[in-house]
């Protein structure tokens, strides 16, 4: 193809690079008090990612907000996270004028996460490129296709942990798309949503094996232990529902062609932006 889009999970390498600091109080406050450590490292992730896989193209999503359609159909998703770190509220909007200044369009819809937006894209770009998500996390493997791939952030600076659908299949024993009905039947104790409660991921995956689907399962109670069943009957409501929570959707109205797309850094607006920033080692941060 010659195309190669990095999408970029902005929420998460921002956080990443924020509490790597963070949890040793060292938070870089600038000139006019504002803490950049969390810009910092946000600025140097993208960097070397950018370095490590060449991309032609680069777009940034973003969270807008904590509150999205899930909330609507089930008011507890993400309930149980609280409020960001002062020293992480100021740092939102900042990030996005780093990435603005390297001409990396920044993508994003109140009512969606971040994720929805990056499925929203890589469902349009992999008929004309190579899909590279870069992220830490994990329920993206849903997204994961023939041109698409999934970039997980290891500990460190430029630690990559890669994988196809080739990999994921071979691994997991399912294809990506079961990953949705993986998740809803164990639950996410991050999202808050409990899935079968009682059903864990090993007799999830092994249930999902057996029967190809949700569905065939619910299908097919008499199939299961005692015990399974009972669970299932007693959470089939809440397993239809974490579904619905679990899939990432990928029909946003948001738009980025890939000609505005088209990856262009010039390098000295960006150390011009630094500077403003009043970051030390800048020369670090490219290399």
């Amino acid at each position: 193809m010659g195309k190669k889009v990095l999408l970029v999970d902005g929420m998460a390498l921002l956080f990443r690079a924020f509490y790597a600091t963070a949890m040793s109080g060292y938070f870089m406050v600038n000139s006019k008090g504002v803490p950049t450590n969390g810009i910092y490292g946000f600025s140097k992730h993208l960097l070397m990612a950018i370095e490590s896989f060449k991309p032609s193209h680069v777009v940034a999503c973003w969270d807008m907000g904590s509150y999205t359609f899930r909330n609507e159909i089930y008011p507890p998703y993400k309930a149980n996270r609280g409020e960001p770190p002062e020293e992480l509220v100021p740092q939102f909007d900042l990030v996005k004028e780093v990435t603005d200044v390297m001409d990396i369009p920044n993508v994003g819809l109140k009512g969606y996460e971040a994720d929805d937006c990056i499925g929203t894209l890589a469902e349009v770009y992999k008929e004309d490129a190579d899909v590279y998500i870069l992220t830490g996390d994990q329920d993206m493997f849903q997204l994961l296709d023939d041109h698409v791939k999934l970039v997980l952030m290891k500990k460190g600076y430029g630690n990559y942990d890669v994988y196809d659908k080739e990999r994921f299949e071979e691994e997991k024993g399912i294809t990506p798309k079961q990953m949705i009905e993986l998740k809803a039947m164990m639950g996410d104790a991050s999202d808050n949503y409990p899935g079968v409660r009682g059903i864990g991921e090993k007799t999830a995956l092994k249930l999902l094996q057996q029967h190809g689907s949700l569905d065939a399962i619910l299908s097919n109670l008499d199939q299961l232990t005692k015990a399974q069943r009972t669970k299932f009957e007693v959470d089939k409501d809440m397993v239809l529902l974490c579904r619905e929570l679990a899939e990432i959707y990928c029909h946003v109205d948001v738009h980025c062609s890939l000609d505005d797309a088209v990856f262009k850094m010039n390098r000295d607006k960006v150390v011009t932006k630094f500077e403003e920033l009043d970051f030390k080692r800048i020369d670090n941060i490219f290399s």
